[in-house]
């Protein structure tokens, strides 16, 4: 085989694999124009060739031994950039890219990063210096990138002073999680202390207490050793023996420190597990040297190298031993594999590491895949032929998997998250902004937004942790510190702020307070909130019933109003004392339900004071309306001499109403004057303001009440006397239980009205004053009506003074039957001593003489009386 290749190399024509930089451009790896441009740093090549001049210059030498894994890499952003472009995260904006291969050398990294600062769409290739680059506008927005941590530090620290964005996919060391001294770098793989701690729970859960530990005189290398250290001993693990080996293959001595690391393999006998951490081309050199050596051990894998198919293809290479690796977690490779399969058809013109490959491939074409590897390795060390696309074609066609082969998931993964975040964090930022223009942000406004991001794969979220040396987590926005019994200022505790308190900043000392009276907060705020101001609303579903059952109330008094206009002459009508009296009261009724629209609607002064005088007055005027007539009908039947000529002196109709209606006016109007009720604001409630009425003076207001209550117990007692009045017209009847109502009513009023708070407050008046308006109303003039629709018969003069005959003939007779009981009770009613003046012989006259109207009912003269005593009562009623 290695004939075949010399006799190919022989007929080649010699071209230049990877040239050296004479210009800027040349520098550049892989290039795509876009609106917003993102950076890439790659090590495509294992080293960069160490100049023979002497003395040496500083010049950026030629990178030779092409690595599939990093070329891999590369390839993974451009498709992760271009599945971006092709969705509708950032709709109407390109991603362009410019991908710099780092040759596994920090020189070559800080060059790349130079021109990632340089200004933006300026002639010449200047980094300018400035105090402020708040608005300095580099080449790229952010950088992918780099792999090896001993770059990423170095990288990092230039980016940090424009605050350029920097995702790394592989850099693992712990010292790049330290946000003091790397504030703009971010990576999607978490840190060595994880990984270290995870090896040193493994060998111990293995019982293995004796170990060595290998290593790379790096950064990566060092903190490696350090961490794994520090987590071996926490674990009762002891190590044998430390070997550092030089970072990079351009040390010549690299070779006699694997050696001597083999040496002390075999010299240390007992040491049958050895963890490593390094990198690939470190490790596929130890490898086949311990294979010559014959060396088995147990070997722990760091994730650098533990899914390397560069290494599982080594020749014999199970005769080392056993590898337990830990490596990142795998994503979905669908995609990223069918965009292999076609990678043949990409356009390689500004892709020159592609180019390198596809001639490196078509020179190893008639390898086998084992050895495809190593072969394009060896020939990207000199010069290989151009060979024909034609030919490029027909090789990548007939071995289209062999790149699938060595693509690492987890690393793939790693980049393809890099690159989302980035695109979510755009999408963020260019939501206000015209981000076709590219200058419409800065990389530092970028890292604000990147370090907040969240997004999704369908499956599970991902977001960016920063992680701080603290005693104690930091107190996020909503809580406050709380010390602990700590001596340290440090050490504390993160309280959620109480209810009315808020803290707006992370780690304050105390919460603020909200404006009680305006504002609220609820528990672990950030903000206070403006209180709603609440009232009972036109709109609200209660004030729609109940102004519904008002206007319903106002129907009936309307529908009342006119039954009695038309049946204006007839007794039941007369008998309620006139049209006049009934439309006085209806015009109360009407007015008692019209005052409950007052109470609905944003409260103002002039509907606070019209509410409760319009129904206070209105509802006085039909109250005292009802004793006048209450005291009417007991006056009509009254039989007992004295009641019925204190009830002739008391019964003046027009002064009563006025005299009890006018203190009402009185009272209403000192009410008015001197404590009116006004529109009052209630900050009780946590979280709303409640627009309501004050009534100015309880006093004013319970009597206004207490007033009304005293003339409806009168009217109750007069209409309680008279209950016993014909059947067909017991109006006194339907009066008491009117009055009856009114009570229950508000007495049930006082206690809820004292209990309730709220927007509601209002409706509890309203639903009393409706129950007393309704009962009152429905009492008084509902049996009325039915008796003026339903039975008209009774509704007519004769059967009105013959109903009214019958009642006094009945009475009268009681009251005979009850004399003649008591003469024969008292043997001879005569003979008892009697005083002139005595009550009972006043009432005995009285009596007497009754008797004698009605004694000849049973004779000839009935009619006569009849008549007689039917023009008196008539005429009465």
């Amino acid at each position: 085989m290695a004939l075949l290749i010399i006799v190919i190399t022989c007929i080649m024509i010699i071209f230049e694999t990877s040239q050296p930089c004479n210009t800027p451009d040349d520098f550049v790896a892989i290039t795509s124009p876009g609106h917003i441009m993102i950076g890439g740093l790659f090590a495509i090549h294992e080293k960069m060739l160490s100049s023979e001049d002497q003395p040496r210059r500083p010049q950026i030498q030629k990178c030779v031994g092409f690595e599939i894994s990093a070329f891999l890499q590369a390839l993974a952003m451009i498709h992760s950039i271009e599945m971006v472009n092709n969705s509708t995260l950032v709709p109407g904006v390109k991603l362009g890219y410019e991908i710099y291969d780092t040759c596994t050398e920090v020189t070559a990294a800080m060059a790349a990063t130079l021109r990632f600062l340089s200004k933006f769409n300026y002639s010449r290739e200047t980094v300018a210096f400035q105090c402020d680059y708040s608005s300095y506008m580099p080449r790229v927005k952010a950088i992918i990138g780099a792999g090896y941590s001993e770059i990423s530090i170095a990288v990092s620290r230039m980016l940090n002073l424009q605050l350029m964005p920097q995702v790394s996919y592989e850099s693992t060391a712990e010292i790049l999680s330290d946000k003091i001294r790397f504030p703009s770098f971010l990576r999607t793989v978490p840190s060595d202390f994880y990984q270290t701690k995870a090896m040193a729970h493994l060998i111990q859960k293995s019982g293995w207490n004796w170990i060595g530990v290998i290593t790379t005189d790096d950064d990566y290398g060092r903190l490696a050793l350090n961490t794994f250290a520090v987590q071996a001993a926490a674990n009762k693990v002891c190590i044998a023996f430390k070997e550092v080996l030089p970072a990079f293959l351009s040390d010549n001595s690299i070779e006699v420190r694997i050696n001597q690391t083999l040496e002390k393999i075999i010299a240390e006998a007992h040491v049958n597990v050895i963890v490593v951490f390094l990198r690939k081309f470190h490790v596929f050199n130890l490898f086949n040297k311990a294979i010559e050596r014959k060396i088995n051990k147990i070997w722990i894998a760091s994730d650098n190298w533990s899914t390397a198919t560069k290494i599982i293809t080594i020749p014999n290479v199970k005769k080392i031993g056993k590898v337990v690796g830990f490596t990142f977690r795998r994503g979905n490779m669908s995609s990223f594999h069918s965009f292999l399969q076609t990678l043949h058809l990409y356009p390689s013109d500004n892709n020159k590491p592609l180019r390198e490959f596809a001639m490196l491939f078509s020179a190893c074409e008639q390898v086998k895949d084992g050895d495809l590897s190593q072969c394009i390795s060896n020939y990207s060390q000199g010069t290989l032929t151009y060979a024909t696309t034609k030919a490029i074609e027909k090789n990548f066609f007939m071995r289209n998997d062999f790149l699938w082969h060595y693509t690492e998931p987890g690393l793939i993964h790693s980049i393809q998250l890099a690159v989302f975040a980035l695109g979510h964090a755009i999408r963020d930022l260019c939501q206000a902004r015209d981000c076709q223009n590219p200058r419409a942000f800065q990389p530092w406004e970028l890292l604000d937004m990147l370090k907040n991001v969240t997004f999704s794969d369908g499956k599970n979220s991902f977001h960016f942790d920063q992680i701080l040396s603290k005693c104690s987590e930091e107190c996020s926005p909503g809580q406050m510190k709380k010390t602990t019994g700590s001596q340290h200022i440090c050490c504390y505790e993160c309280v959620s702020c109480p209810e009315n308190h808020y803290s707006n900043q992370t780690d304050m000392d105390h919460c603020l307070l909200c404006n009680n009276e305006t504002h609220w907060a609820p528990v672990r705020s950030t903000m206070c909130f403006e209180k709603e101001v609440e009232y009972l609303n036109w709109n609200d579903s209660l004030a729609l019933l109940l102004i519904s059952l008002s206007l319903l109330g106002i129907t009936f008094v309307l529908a009342i109003g006119i039954i009695f206009t038309r049946n204006l002459n007839t007794p039941v009508v007369k008998s309620s004392g006139g049209l006049m009296v009934c439309y006085v009261m209806l015009l109360c009724h009407a007015l008692n339900f019209a005052s409950t629209g007052f109470f609905i609607g944003e409260p103002q002064d002039f509907t606070c004071k019209t509410r409760q005088t319009l129904f206070g007055m209105s509802f006085t005027l039909c109250v005292s309306c009802i004793l006048m007539k209450s005291l009417k009908i007991l006056l009509a039947f009254s039989f007992d001499p004295k009641l019925k000529t204190f009830l002739k002196n008391l019964y003046k109709p027009v002064p009563i109403v006025f005299t009890c209606t006018g203190i009402q006016v009185v009272i209403c109007t000192l009410w008015l004057i001197l404590a009116a009720p006004a529109v009052e604001e209630n900050i009780s409630l946590p979280r709303v303001i409640i627009l309501e009425c004050e009534e100015g003076s309880i006093l004013a207001f319970s009597t206004m009440l207490g007033y009304i209550a005293i003339l409806a117990f009168i009217c109750f007692i007069f209409a309680f006397k008279g209950r016993k009045l014909p059947e067909n017209y017991n109006e006194a009847k339907f009066i008491t239980f009117g009055m009856l109502i009114y009570f229950i009513a508000w007495i049930t009023f006082i206690p809820v009205y004292a209990t309730t708070f709220g927007k509601y407050l209002p409706a509890v008046e309203i639903i009393v004053i409706l129950i007393s308006n309704y009962g009152i109303l429905c009492c008084t003039f509902f049996p009325k009506c039915y008796v003026i629709l339903c039975k008209q018969k009774t509704n007519t003069k004769s059967a009105f003074l013959e109903m009214v005959y019958s009642y006094s003939s009945h009475s009268a007779d009681s009251l005979a039957i009850s004399h003649v009981s008591l003469d024969s009770n008292n043997c001879d009613l005569t003979t008892t001593n009697l005083r002139p003046g005595d009550k009972a012989t006043s009432w005995l006259k009285g009596s007497h003489l009754q008797v004698q109207a009605f004694a000849g009912i049973g004779r000839g003269n009935t009619t006569n009386v009849s008549k007689t005593f039917h023009g008196k009562r008539s005429s009465s009623i």
